[in-house]
């Protein structure tokens, strides 16, 4: 795994600004690590046709990609959830038991989505695999309906995954599941849920997680951060963290190849005296776990690394003040919506002039003009968009853009 670190030095007109941009990657050529993966998959009844179809065929992919050194199980759900195929080696044996399990399947009624996690958690545990890092998939397009169904629950629910070692991705489709729900499983991990518009950009979608999935190589990524001649430091992405001491920690979770995380650190220097900082990565690689020191760089704010430490601050704020516009705009509170409107537009002009390599522009220039839109109309599909929005924000702060890899499908 390899570290880099760069530092800006923003001098505002009270106070000197420090920014910290920390990335950690490695290369595409170094070798995955085998996966161990049990797929969550809803099949309520809002499920039936083609979005069901879309996710058989998804998993079904899912299952061809898997080496025979790889363990992938499948939990099937609707108002019960059961166990179809346990995690187990991905062998002849076991794609083809996979594969059995994936034809004829039958929509149920009711959403038992917290069951089929704690199961799916249960058939995780079953089995140890000296190196893997457990992990979970879970494709839903509704609310919880049977069972626990309040956000505390599931946020309990989170935080028992990540104390497991389990690392959680999911996908919500539509505009009928709860992107908060979603956020509360996935980010004490480290990851965030992706959101699809509609079962024609599942596979899409699924091609991304696969990059990451089966591109994992190392796991139990951290950064600690001990700065000197700061008034204080604060993680601007969304990663769990924790103090230790004089230390800020902050867990990026995985890494896969040719995908890289990194996360912000922002704080204030004191007067004008020197600050410093400084970092120590760890992650584990082949069931090693290793240490790095990592010194920083300081640049210029014009410089090419400048602009992209400041272009990641800007796309931060802008996707906060984004969702929140939707959120007003969903109750009707159209006043708030165009001052979120405004200020995330401010944003995005203060990125298209520092045109920092890495951030993506246009993506953000499309959303916005949706939102720009709606808040004129003051209509449009509320639910989908800010689903959409939420799914935008939750990835941007944990730095986890799933990149848009059309993912193959069988002819």
């Amino acid at each position: 795994m390899h570290w880099t670190a760069w530092a800006v030095e923003h001098r505002g007109a009270d106070a000197r600004e420090v920014h910290v941009l920390v990335t950690a990657g490695v290369s595409a050529d170094e070798p995955r690590a085998p996966v161990m993966l049990n797929l969550l998959v809803d099949r309520s009844g809002s499920m039936k046709g083609a979005p069901l179809a879309a996710a058989v065929e998804a998993a079904a992919q899912f299952v061809e990609l898997a080496r025979p050194d790889d363990f992938l199980g499948l939990v099937l759900f609707d108002g019960v959830a059961e166990q179809r195929v346990p995690v187990s080696l991905m062998d002849a044996k076991g794609k083809r038991a996979m594969s059995d399990a994936l034809k004829g399947i039958q929509t149920g009624r009711g959403t038992a989505l917290h069951q089929a996690i704690t199961l799916g958690l249960k058939g995780l545990q079953r089995t140890l695999v000296p190196g893997r890092r457990p992990q979970m998939l879970v494709l839903t397009d509704g609310e919880p309906s049977v069972g626990p169904d309040g956000l505390d629950a599931f946020q309990e629910l989170g935080l028992q995954l990540s104390k497991a070692n389990v690392s959680v991705h999911a996908l919500g489709l539509a505009k009928h599941y709860v992107a908060e729900i979603l956020d509360a499983i996935t980010q004490p991990s480290g990851n965030a849920f992706e959101h699809v518009d509609g079962p024609e950009g599942l596979g899409e979608a699924m091609g991304g997680l696969c990059a990451r999935l089966f591109g994992h190589a190392a796991s139990e990524v951290t950064v600690r951060v001990q700065p000197q001649g700061l008034a204080a430091i604060t993680c601007r992405h969304g990663f769990p963290t924790a103090l230790e001491q004089d230390a800020l920690v902050v867990t990026i979770g995985d890494v896969s190849k040719g995908l890289a995380r990194r996360v912000l650190l922002s704080g204030t220097a004191l007067a004008d005296g020197e600050w410093s900082v400084l970092l120590h990565g760890s992650g584990r690689e082949r069931n090693d776990l290793r240490h790095q020191r990592v010194e920083f760089e300081l640049v210029a704010e014009d410089s090419a690394r400048g602009r992209l430490v400041l272009g990641v601050s800007h796309e931060l704020d802008l996707v906060s003040a984004e969702t929140a516009a939707w959120l007003s705009l969903a109750r009707k509170d159209l006043e708030r919506a165009e001052e979120q409107l405004e200020d995330a537009e401010g944003h995005l002009r203060a990125i298209v002039g520092l045109a920092p390599e890495g951030v993506p522009v246009r993506r953000h220039l499309e959303r916005l003009g949706d939102l720009r839109m709606a808040v004129e109309r003051g209509e449009g599909d509320i639910p989908l968009l800010i689903r959409r929005a939420q799914s935008a924000r939750a990835g941007t702060n944990v730095s986890q853009v799933i990149p848009l890899q059309v993912y193959r499908q069988r002819k």
